[in-house]
This record gives structure tokens, sequence and C-alpha cells, in this order.
């Protein structure tokens, strides 16, 4: 089944990461996934919250937002309309959640914060699995930023981890659903997973209809294997130091 950007029910959308995106952050990536771009930054700063205090470990954390522009219609900005919406607040732990997930808090160097914000400038489905995908990225080389200055000497990461978004449109399972087809979806599913196939998190939502253990099955097969192509373009652009590389 073809479509309606002719792509099978089994293929990705077009991927392309511009690492070293932003002057100022350790490391950042532009992460665009068809018509979805999302702006990945990640800095790290001396400290940590104070419940994490007197630990000698670092924390991981995450920001994401809806720029005004990146939707059909112009939205407000959370910060001037009452607060961060609860779709936001999911989101953002969701992001953080998977990557503290590979990375090992007690060799960060200390007692530091690795602050990740994800910003998407455009938005055509499946922006938090983009968001954690190119947030990767951006914090694998904020960390290769971090040894440079000396402040550890070997990267905290243990393993990758990226995501990617499934469900099923007129009783067809797809991976990578835009807009349009997640606006219609008979069932919708993010699912995480890192480097080694082992899931992280899997959100899983019958919008329409229930699902049986046959059809959840065929849907994280299919989200499995779009997310393994998407951890062997990490490790690739990676393994080659490319700024800027495409799926």
């Amino acid at each position: 089944m073809n479509r309606l950007d002719g792509r099978a029910y089994d293929a990705l959308r077009p991927v392309r990461i511009t690492r070293r995106y932003l002057k100022h952050a350790h490391g950042s990536c532009l992460f665009e996934f068809g018509d979805t771009r999302v702006l990945c930054a990640a800095s790290i700063t001396e400290g940590v919250a104070q419940w994490r205090r007197g630990s000698g470990k670092g924390w991981v954390t995450a920001e994401y937002a809806l720029l005004p522009a990146s939707t059909h219609t112009r939205s407000r900005r959370e910060s001037t309309g009452g607060g961060l919406k609860g779709r936001t607040h999911e989101i953002q732990r969701l992001i953080g959640r998977s990557l503290r997930t590979v990375i090992d808090m007690s060799a960060m160097g200390g007692e530091v914060t690795m602050n990740v914000d994800c910003d998407v400038i455009q938005a055509d489905g499946g922006t938090r699995t983009a968001a954690i995908t190119g947030a990767y990225i951006a914090m694998h080389d904020a960390f290769s930023t971090w040894r440079d200055l000396g402040k550890i000497a070997e990267l905290p990461t243990i393993d990758f981890v990226a995501a990617t978004s499934v469900g099923t449109v007129d009783g067809v399972c797809m991976l990578d659903l835009d807009y349009a087809e997640d606006s219609v979806a008979e069932i919708d599913m993010n699912v995480v997973m890192d480097g080694r196939g082992r899931f992280i998190e899997v959100q899983g939502t019958g919008e329409r209809t229930p699902f049986d253990r046959t059809r959840l099955d065929e849907m994280l097969d299919l989200a499995s294997a779009g997310i393994e192509q998407l951890v062997d373009f990490q490790r690739r652009i990676i393994a080659e130091g490319t700024d800027v590389a495409e799926l």
C-alpha cells in the first residue's frame, strides 16, 4: 500500500541531520523527519537540583516547545499563555526519561546537569520521536565537547536511543505517521528503543478502535525495524564525524 507521499507502509520519511547547528550550545543539531523539523541543543552546566546534591552524580533533563508558527495555525507561546500545557510536560518527561536510560550519570564528571532543549520549528507529525532521536546526537556532541574541555575522560553514553511512531490507517499498519495520517489513525503509538533493540517506552492508544495482541505485535515489529534504521544512521554519522547526513 502506497501513501499520500508515495512511501510504502513500512518506510520512514526522509531523515536529515545537520550537526553543530548552533554556535553556543555544547552540542546541537537540526533534525528533519520529512516536513517535521526540530532544533535540538544540549548544554552542560555545573551543579544539580537540590534533591540531587551530595550524590556525586550528574543529571539529564529536557525541555520541549512548539514555536508559534510551527503548526497550521499560529499558537500562542505557552510561556505567555499561563504556563506549560499537559502535553508539553508529558513530552518533556518522555524525552528526559529516554535520554537518561542510555547515560551513566556517575560518569558525567560530578554533579553537572545536561540540559537538552528541543524546539519544534515545523510540525508535521512525530515531533516527540524526532526530538528524542535528534536530542541523542546533540547530547553525544555535548559530551564530546565536555571531554575536549578536560571535564571527563570518556563519554558517559552507554548506548544509542531513537524513536518513531507507528499506527493504523484504514486498517493498515504504517510506520512514521505524518500529520495527515496521524489525525485519522485508528491506533496511534510512539515507541522508544535503545541500540540493542530493547524497549524504553511504548505509548499506544486505540484512538478509534481497540486492538488485540496480534495487531500490537505487528506494530511493534514495524516500529523496531524503523528504529533499527535510525540507530544505524546515528552510528554512521557519529563514526564518520559528518556535519550533514541524510537517510
